[in-house]
């Protein structure tokens, strides 16, 4: 049984565990224009995903080793997906029977401002779900664009996810957006792309990056330094968001945090458009996105409490 509480990620409801680190230097902030989401082309090595409402459409099985995921978001609601290696023998039916009725009692009581309660519930989860690997993912993505993630995966029975709340509080994975990912034993071969700018994740130091950001289509590598639960017993990823003149950061900071009534709940804040990123993985792990920035002001921000203290969330801006 793994040593952290992660209450987050199955098929059925969701909440998370992944990582962040600071490294570097980010530059002043500025605001501009926000960009454009460019389109992504596809090749015969990229697996495609698609929401038009509340559903993950795709492939039901891939090869293992390096995968390059194209989340086409086409809903009116942001969205992620979160890819959940279970444990051997373990599959969505389980999840149904034995999982989902206590993130429900969990989610129910938080919703009503009984936080303490609420987490006391999740103590009912089976000892299986400790086992759960979280494997990666897109970060969110507004409606109407999409994100691209490159991540390796071991063969293994895998769970697609996203846990975003809907206005009421319920979880998308509750309303359909969970399915299953076969991950066969046949290995593709294929090595990960080049990384224009490197990041490291770390609960210790925040996110950092290597060289400026500029203007164009850049694949950002993110190396997961180490990870642990933070107070909302979720591990830190990393999100990357276009902020106008009309975001506030504090609201945004406090939205990324499930556990709050109002964490993560559609809508997102005013001013803020999510182009992805790399969801939950485990320490010493990297994941890859990448993205086309035009100039303007931009934020990378983790899904844990406190991020501007800790080091999780950093604003920088892009110039002609």
């Amino acid at each position: 049984m793994k040593t952290i509480l992660r209450t987050v990620s199955l098929s059925f409801l969701a909440f998370v565990v992944t990582n962040c680190k600071e490294k570097n230097k980010q530059p002043d902030v500025v605001e501009k224009a926000p960009a454009t989401t460019q389109p992504v082309a596809m090749n015969e090595n990229t697996i495609k995903i698609t929401t038009r409402s509340m559903e993950f459409q795709s492939v039901d099985t891939i090869s293992s080793g390096w995968n390059t995921f194209i989340y086409e978001n086409l809903s009116d609601e942001a969205h992620f997906f979160l890819l959940d290696k279970y444990p051997e023998g373990k599959t969505i039916i389980n999840t149904i029977a034995d999982v989902a009725p206590v993130f429900e009692e969990g989610m129910t009581l938080i919703n009503m401002g009984k936080s303490e309660e609420g987490f006391a519930a999740f103590g009912k989860l089976p000892p299986w779900y400790f086992d759960i690997v979280f494997s990666g993912g897109s970060g969110l993505v507004s409606p109407k664009h999409s994100a691209v993630s490159t991540l390796k995966l071991d063969p293994g029975y895998y769970i697609m996810e996203c846990y975003v709340k809907m206005p009421n509080g319920k979880f998308h994975t509750l309303m359909g957006m969970a399915k299953p990912l076969i991950v066969t034993n046949e290995d593709n071969g294929r090595e990960p792309p080049m990384a224009t700018i490197d990041i490291v994740l770390s609960g210790e130091e925040g996110i950092s990056w290597n060289k400026p950001i500029t203007k164009g289509r850049h694949t950002f590598s993110v190396y997961v330094k180490d990870q642990k639960p933070h107070e909302n017993f979720i591990w830190h990823d990393i999100n990357i968001a276009r902020l106008d003149a009309h975001a506030n950061i504090e609201a945004l900071e406090k939205w990324m945090d499930w556990s709050h009534p109002k964490g993560l709940i559609t809508p997102v804040p005013n001013g803020v458009t999510f182009l992805g990123g790399v969801n939950d993985m485990s320490a010493e792990s990297t994941g890859y996105f990448t993205v086309e920035l035009d100039p303007g002001k931009y934020a990378f921000i983790s899904e844990v409490p406190n991020t501007k203290e800790k080091g999780l969330l950093k604003v920088f801006e892009i110039t002609d």
